[in-house]
């Protein structure tokens, strides 16, 4: 038997050995010796028939070798089928080389998931690198509404993944703190705070915030302040008002967040860039003026689409187009003060200068043509050091029985996230909103996700984790020695001997848990936890597959009354489907329940 427990996981192992031939064929004057393997992947075959697994080599090196691709292909087979693990290499189309393993070798996968537990499936491929994931960022003046959810859950979700991948992460949030909106929440909470003496304010003017949210701001400044605030002009009110309204409202959105298991690292005001005496920004424009990334000019005017920040006047401009933007960008208003872009050049850079090179953004549907300036501006900040993949979460279209959802009397316009956790649970909601990808349109209906069927993923993955510990409780009559405590049954079911398990319902259900790591690792570099979703799913319905073929076919069935040992293998396949299912909800922050209730 061949053990492959020692590498990370068996499709980066066959990778290595593609890899190791490759390196023989250099030897031998069939490759360059020094060729570049970094393209050689080793995947899935799109169609099942064709193999287990199967790899690019010929592909990606035939032009650098000189040869034709099908003519290297027949090289690279010829030394795989020698292979220990190896059980048949075929080579399809122009080039592409398929594999069919032993046995033995998705054996002792499984053995690898008894071995390592939940944490099968975590890789180092991060290498501990700094990963800053900046999520939510909603403006502080309101509570988290239902399309703030989606963003919250999918960074929440990104940055644990990034963890489990190995990557040192750190979860941000930008509090717009210093824009003009924030100011008009002053003067919607100033109007609650006249409420609050006694005053009627009548209906709430158009243009400031209608949401009930802002009475207890109000009463909480009359009780601190009583009537001494009506005394005083704006400009003495406002920055008092305004800042009881920010850290209530920041107070607000924690506890939004909280009722999703969420928390973030570092809260980051956009305020502290230019505050007690610090301009930040100005620092950075000057630092870019002084490499000629900043100059005084006029923009032409726009062509087609208009520009939102487009004015017909000489100004500051940051020269985006020299670092792969359409045009170049304003970085101050007609009055003098800073635009939202400079903010964001050097809050940007304030990231970097804090050791992070990698950087992720989350943001709402509306901030797609952001995206170019902000990468631009982080080019010339980081003199290309640093990396900003920006990932746009699309609309959630909030239903009931396929019926569009009322909006909230408590937040005036909207569906309060809250109210949404609180009627369907935050496990319904974390694995919804990442049951499709980001920047598609997602339709969540209320009523559907809390159905208990197959066409509710959320309870069919769960249900999957909650069937295997019952068939673990019910198996205890076949083996008499399975421990009740989980960590002593799986170091029990290690002994299993697995080389019983032969149908090849079995052998595919091994097959889909030894893809885990990959599918782990693959949805980390390309930032779609999504993807994690998407496999629990389809390795929950393959299980409960099993389970009904065993009803149908009783010699199939988990537990049989005469056969210990048969018993047992199964029972350690179970584990691995119960392992990883728990290692993946665990990475979308859902819980994985040994019931259902």
């Amino acid at each position: 038997m061949t053990n492959t427990a020692n590498s990370p996981h068996l499709f980066a192992d066959v990778l290595k050995r593609v890899h190791a031939v490759c390196r023989v064929l250099g030897g031998e004057g069939a490759l360059p010796a020094t060729i570049d393997l970094s393209r050689v992947v080793v995947e899935p075959p799109k169609d099942a028939s064709h193999g287990d697994m199967a790899t690019n080599a010929a592909m990606v090196l035939a032009k650098e070798a000189g040869v034709k691709p099908r003519d290297l292909a027949e090289k690279i087979a010829e030394k795989l089928r020698a292979d220990p693990i190896v059980a048949k290499v075929e080579i399809a189309g122009p080039g592409f080389i398929n594999l069919t393993l032993k046995n033995d070798a998705w054996f002792d996968a499984l053995r690898s998931v008894l071995a390592q537990g939940e944490g099968y499936g975590s890789s180092r491929v991060g290498a501990g690198e700094k990963v800053n994931v900046e999520y939510v960022s909603a403006n502080p003046t309101g509570p988290m509404h239902v399309g703030h959810c989606r963003g919250a859950v999918f960074g929440d979700a990104l940055a644990s993944l990034l963890s489990f991948a190995g990557y040192d992460v750190t979860k941000e949030y930008y509090i717009n703190d210093a824009g003009a909106q924030v100011d008009v929440l002053a003067r919607s909470a100033f109007l609650r705070y006249r409420e609050a003496l006694g005053e009627d304010i009548g209906e709430i003017p158009e243009g400031l915030y209608p949401g009930d949210y802002l009475v207890p701001v109000g009463q909480a400044l009359a009780k601190e302040h009583g009537g001494g605030l009506k005394m005083k002009d704006e400009a003495e009110w406002l920055p008092v008002v305004r800042a009881k309204a920010i850290a209530m409202m920041m107070d607000m959105i924690r506890g939004d967040l909280a009722a999703l298991n969420i928390k973030h690292d570092v809260f980051f005001s956009e305020r502290s860039l230019n505050d007690k005496g610090k301009d930040l920004v100005g620092e950075t424009i000057a630092g870019l003026r002084a490499k000629g990334d900043v100059y005084e000019g006029r923009l032409p005017p726009p062509k087609g689409a208009p520009v939102e920040d487009y004015e017909d006047r000489e100004q500051t401009l940051f020269k985006a187009t020299a670092f792969g933007d359409d045009v170049d960008r304003p970085l101050k208003k007609s009055d003098g003060s800073y635009t939202y872009f400079a903010s964001d050049i050097a809050y940007h850079k304030n990231k970097f200068d804090r050791g992070f090179l990698n950087m992720v953004d989350v943001w709402g549907a509306d901030h797609g043509g952001y995206i170019k300036r902000v990468q631009a501006a982080i080019k010339a900040v980081t003199a290309g050091k640093a990396t900003l993949d920006v990932k746009i979460v699309q609309l959630v279209k909030l239903l009931r029985n396929g019926e569009p959802v009322k909006m909230s009397k408590r937040s005036g316009d909207f569906v309060t996230l809250r109210e949404v956790v609180d009627e369907v649970g935050s496990d319904a909601v974390r694995f919804m909103m990442l049951f499709r990808k980001n920047d598609a349109v997602l339709d969540f209906d209320l009523a559907k996700v809390l159905e208990q069927s197959k066409d509710n993923p959320v309870f069919y993955v769960q249900y999957g984790h909650a069937r295997g510990h019952s068939i673990f409780k019910n198996a205890r009559e076949a083996v008499p020695d399975l421990p009740t405590d989980a960590a002593k049954r799986v170091a029990f079911l290690k002994t299993a001997k697995i080389e019983r398990l032969s149908d090849p319902a079995e052998l595919s259900l091994i097959r889909n848990i030894a893809l885990f790591p990959r599918i782990a690792e693959a949805a980390a570099l390309a930032h779609e936890p999504h993807r994690i979703a998407f496999y629990l799913y389809d390795l929950a319905s393959e299980f409960h597959a099993l389970w009904t073929k065993g009803r149908d076919l009783p010699h199939l069935r988990f537990i049989i009354e005469n056969d210990a040992e048969i018993t047992v293998a199964r029972l350690a396949l179970v584990q691995g489907v119960v392992s990883v299912l728990a290692s993946g909800l665990a990475v979308l922050g859902v819980h994985a329940p040994d019931e259902m209730r």
